[in-house]
């Protein structure tokens, strides 16, 4: 069993916006996979499914980013996991708009949601899957204002294209391992 934790914002308010990359992955994944996500449980949002005869959960944190690390040990102590069974998916401004960096493991980094998710499980031993949102073009633009921002008109195909790409990455490390999935899609 794998838990697919996609990380991003409750409110309406920060539907689609790059900080909520992972909430739109887990979407993808939800229609593609045909797994509803409709359930409350463990402060998240889920749908129970399977891939490849894999079953798996795909997980929407309802705490807030800065928090997902409550719902993340909630979610692996109800079904049970190891932190390699974990898959998390979130967004990365380090990256260029639309990249993937698939990786066995890694810190945090500057990032609010696995920062809460590293210190809550006690372990940086899980698969994710990041996706690039690029930084401000502007100096001096207010991160926290960027990251709660929509994709400009330009940027949308880019981030729907690399929203595809991020899901078959996911798909690829429950059916083949990550490993496969780095070689397949960090080119």
């Amino acid at each position: 069993m794998f838990v697919i934790v996609g990380l991003g914002n409750p409110d309406k308010k920060y539907e689609h916006t790059r900080h909520n990359v992972g909430f739109d992955v887990l979407s993808v994944l939800s229609e593609k996979l045909r797994i509803p996500i409709n359930k409350a449980r463990c402060k998240s949002l889920v749908g129970e499914g399977a891939v490849g005869g894999e079953k798996v959960v795909l997980a929407a944190p309802q705490t807030y980013m800065n928090l997902s690390g409550e719902a993340v040990v909630q979610l692996m102590n109800w079904y049970k996991i190891d932190s390699k069974r974990l898959i998390v998916v979130y967004d990365d401004i380090d990256l260029d708009k639309g990249r993937l960096r698939v990786r066995a493991s890694g810190s945090a980094g500057t990032h609010n949601g696995m920062r809460s998710i590293v210190s809550l499980t006690g372990t940086m031993d899980f698969p994710r899957v990041r996706v690039g949102i690029g930084r401000p073009e502007h100096p001096g633009y207010e991160l926290a204002d960027y990251v709660l921002g929509r994709y400009p008109a330009g940027d949308r195909e880019t981030m729907f294209q690399a929203f595809l790409r991020a899901a078959d990455a996911v798909e690829e490390i429950v059916r083949n391992g990550v490993d496969r999935a780095m070689a397949k899609h960090n080119g």
